[in-house]
């Protein structure tokens, strides 16, 4: 008996040791098996886990048994012993296998076997559940008793329970940041649909690289472009893409209010600080906490803010304005502006150690002008926006898209998405044709490439557009009315309107004699 405890000692010994293998759930149950055999003279010993896909209990590993014998080892719950273990969580000892009806032999690994075999199974618990048994067979020998060999695989049977428990929260895990990974990317496309989906220039994509960089870092970035761009939605999208997408996100514009009032709203200020403050306000630094706080406009900021500011940005602290009580806050800063920062710096309106502070991580937010292929995306994204809100369903002749994407569009999308509403609402019929836009555009736009416009009057684009409908449709007014979406009548009109008429029998009669 002494010996024989030695020897299960050791077993559990050699078991503790195949704990660094718990993450190979397979070869680490194998590895149990193969030490019981060893040690113990267990034979074809086995471990069967619940599948919870199809609800049968398959042999997850196994000592002893061939492969093709391995894979017959499936059973229903309840069914022979191994069901009836595992259904019943209680052991099961089958004294001599040849007697057993309940012992199915389903993997026939012991239809030649001639000494008298034993069969031991214990239900493995977690949690006060089965998932699983083990099982081992044993040469018969009267002088082992089959309580003690229960007892002892009963605390195998706990440790192998542990395994398949952290396996599981591994998988879990996994899941976790799988789903949370998948999340992120959909997070990402719903975010920014209005400014990436249809973002396919190398400008875009290069903004977009670097917002997935800088995103779940804590760094401080600086948004530098023109007005109308996208640094708010910009800056938005880096802070739901953090960690901080839980806590605050606040936007303060740095112009819109002067000086007392913009160091009163972003650090607070206490009861008495100045005339009408009758009692204490937390600023927008305390508001933000464990979040992001957005300085828009921050070339704007008055010079002795920035002080206050630069200090904020050293030590992560700052008084209420009245006050002497330090406070503290964990927040990230996000800044943007439309100067040229450097440039104010230069010229000792914009602080130096400020700027520098503040330029951790520049992406400069590129204009509509420098990304022309991504016009026509953006006009079609805004138009189907418009066809959701208004239920009507428009779109652009080529001539009208060919002339916006020569547009400089100088408030950039904020222009372009209000342009949109704004045409899309003068429209006539379902398309948006030159002469619909606002005479402002036509007379104002200056190409950035291939030169100007020989006359910049709505007039004339209208007559280019009705004279390239006509060429296409071989000089017939019907077909080109069909073509531009007019009437016959409205045609004729414009014909007249232009002094068309005889150019087009030209046009005609040169066809006719070809």
């Amino acid at each position: 008996m002494k010996h024989l405890t030695e020897s299960k000692l050791k077993v559990l010994y050699e078991i503790s040791r195949i704990i660094g293998q718990a993450l190979q759930l397979d070869r680490s149950l194998e590895s149990i098996l193969a030490v019981l055999a060893d040690s113990l003279c267990m034979n074809r010993g086995t471990v069967t886990i619940l599948d919870d896909e199809t609800g049968l209990l398959n042999i997850r590993a196994s000592h002893g048994l061939s492969g093709s014998e391995r894979k017959k080892g499936i059973y229903r719950l309840g069914e022979g012993v191994t069901g009836r273990i595992f259904a019943t969580g209680q052991p099961f000892i089958v004294p001599d296998i040849s007697k057993e009806p309940l012992f199915l032999d389903k993997t026939g690994a012991r239809s030649m076997e001639k000494d008298r075999v034993s069969f031991i199974g214990v239900p493995i618990v977690l949690q006060g559940v089965p998932v699983g048994v083990l099982t081992v067979d044993r040469l018969f020998e009267q002088e082992i008793s089959f309580e003690e060999d229960i007892r002892f695989l009963t605390i195998v049977a706990a440790l192998v329970a542990q395994f398949v428990s952290l396996n599981r929260q591994v998988r879990a895990r996994e899941e976790d940041l799988r789903r949370e990974n998948q999340s992120l990317k959909t997070k990402l496309s719903k975010s920014v649909q209005r400014f990436f989906i249809v973002g396919k220039s190398r400008a875009m994509t290069m903004v977009h690289q670097m917002i997935e960089k800088v995103a779940p870092t804590r760094a401080t970035v600086l948004f530098l472009g023109e007005s109308g761009t996208g640094k708010t939605l910009t800056a938005r999208i880096i802070h739901e893409l953090s960690e901080r997408t839980n806590y605050p996100f606040i936007k303060v514009n740095c112009a819109s209010l002067p000086e007392n009032l913009l160091e009163s709203e972003l650090f607070g200020y206490e009861k008495g600080a100045f005339t009408g403050a009758v009692g204490s306000k937390p600023g927008r630094f305390e508001e933000a906490h464990k979040g992001t706080i957005f300085l828009d406009e921050i070339g704007e900021m008055p010079h002795g803010i920035q002080a206050k500011l630069l200090r904020f940005l050293q030590e992560r602290e700052f008084e209420r304005l009245g006050g002497t009580r330090t406070i503290r806050v964990d927040v990230r800063i996000i800044a943007a502006t439309n100067k040229d920062l450097a440039g104010a710096v230069r010229q000792a309106r914009f602080r130096d150690d400020l700027f520098y502070r503040l330029n951790v991580f520049p992406i400069t937010v590129p204009a509509l002008r420098d990304r022309k292929e991504d016009i026509p995306a953006l006009l079609n994204h805004f138009l189907n926006n418009i066809a959701k809100e208004y239920g009507r369903r428009l779109y652009f002749t080529q001539a009208c898209l060919d002339f916006m994407v020569n547009y400089e569009w100088p408030g950039n999308i904020r222009e372009m998405e209000n342009l949109v509403e704004q045409v899309s609402i003068m429209a006539e019929g379902n398309r948006i044709d030159l002469m619909d836009l606002p005479l402002y555009l036509m007379e104002g736009s200056r190409p950035s490439s291939g030169g100007p416009l020989e006359n910049r009057t709505l007039e004339h684009v209208e007559k280019k557009e009705i004279l390239s409908a006509l060429e296409r449709n071989s000089w017939i007014q019907s077909r080109a009315a069909r073509d531009l979406g007019i009437t016959q009548r409205q045609m004729g009109y414009k014909v007249l309107k232009f002094g068309l008429k005889e150019h087009i029998a030209e046009k005609k009669t040169l066809i006719r004699e070809e």
